[in-house]
């Protein structure tokens, strides 16, 4: 788990007032989840980490409150392991899982440990510019779930028609 900081339309007055980094008046945070799994071959002993589902939200502020309160409704139970950096939003986080590891943010737990979170910022954010440009903080949610949407989906292939039967017919 991570925040990363996607670009929002902002006044004028805004962009000339704005201070950087965390705050930013141009600046909305987005905390991201990603389900990692890690498979091991038995013959040959390599470890493969597979990254299968995802998780967006916009957060309002940069307060442990809205961290904890997102993190509990993305969470499915208690056993759950948990990696991050050492955040001052993620204090309370090991209060709801089992285990909750952080480690300094460095370049090769960067690439290692939080990689596929970091892979998932930065296609997002690459999508919404991309695709949008200018984006207003109201609608980024929107366009954050849909971009996680499809992530999620990218292994479906060809059980993709039957899985929107089964969603269209199942009752919320």
């Amino acid at each position: 788990m991570d925040e990363g900081y996607f670009t929002i339309e902002a006044s004028e007055h805004s962009h000339k007032t704005q201070k950087a980094g965390k705050g930013s008046k141009t600046k909305s945070n987005v905390m991201v989840i990603a389900e990692s799994t890690i498979l091991k071959d038995i013959e040959t002993g390599k470890v493969d980490r597979q990254c299968r589902y995802f998780k967006a939200k916009v957060l309002d502020d940069h307060k442990t409150d809205g961290t904890d309160e997102t993190f509990q409704k993305s969470i499915d139970n208690e056993q759950t392991i948990v990696l991050t950096n050492k955040s001052t939003s993620y204090v309370n986080i090991a209060d709801y899982v089992e285990i909750h590891l952080t480690k300094k943010s460095t370049e090769q737990i960067t690439k290692e440990t939080l990689k596929w979170v970091h892979i998932a910022i930065s296609n997002a954010k690459r999508n919404v510019v991309g695709n949008y440009h200018k984006i207003k903080r109201k609608y980024l949610q929107l366009y954050l779930n849909e971009f996680v949407y499809k992530l999620n989906r990218r292994y479906f292939g060809e059980r993709i028609f039957d899985r929107l039967v089964i969603a269209s017919t199942t009752e919320i």
